[in-house]
């Protein structure tokens, strides 16, 4: 079993990552979680490494290859390019991050009920 420092609750914690990883998808019951309503959303606040992010946008000056611009300018069209890469960016980051944290959280909470 290894332990990993929890910031949240300033401990060490007690989760058993190895049995974690190894849990399969089908593993998992779901029919005690209720599901998140609009309301619990829009309540909701964005964190990345535990601190709040505002909402809103940010001016940033990115240096992006030409053959990159000139991709989105053609896929946007009529659209704006430039919220065409934020989409595209956002779109990637709940890809990369969304799913394992909520499979991580559910398999905490699991572990907990059990």
């Amino acid at each position: 079993m290894r332990f990993e420092w929890d910031e949240r609750n300033m401990s060490v914690s007690r989760t058993d990552w190895d049995r974690v990883a190894a849990m399969r998808d089908e593993d998992i019951d779901f029919s005690e979680i209720p599901e998140v309503t609009a309301e619990q959303m829009a309540r909701a606040r964005l964190r990345v490494g535990g601190r709040p992010v505002p909402k809103g946008k940010v001016r940033v000056n990115v240096l992006l290859d030409a053959a990159v611009v000139a991709y989105f300018k053609a896929q946007a069209g009529e659209r704006d390019y430039q919220m065409l890469i934020n989409e595209t960016l956002k779109t990637k980051m709940h890809d990369r991050d969304l799913e394992p944290t909520l499979r991580r959280v559910i398999r905490e909470e699991l572990a907990i009920a059990r």
